[in-house]
């Protein structure tokens, strides 16, 4: 199950990010290079949204990802879990 970008202007899909299944909360960065997903396989990965590359892959959940957010300056994701962790 890939996660598909789509333009706001012509209503089609302009990227397709594979790799990361089960897919439950995604956030774009406030700069709007990357994107971040969270998933039932407990990580977070983050993505370039320009070429649709996985550039990190985040572990340390015990369970799977709930949400995942960016903070406003773009230097830190927050994620919750499962785990009851944050």
């Amino acid at each position: 199950e890939p996660m598909r970008v789509w333009s706001l202007d012509t209503n089609k899909q302009v990227r397709q990010l594979d790799g990361h299944i089960n897919i439950k909360s995604v956030c774009v960065s406030p700069d709007g290079k990357h994107i971040v997903s969270g998933s039932l396989d407990m990580t977070v990965r983050v993505w370039s949204l320009s070429t649709g590359k996985q550039l990190r892959q985040l572990n340390g959940h015990t369970a799977w990802v709930r949400a995942v957010c960016v903070t406003p300056d773009g230097k830190k994701i927050v994620s919750s879990s499962g785990d009851e962790t944050v």
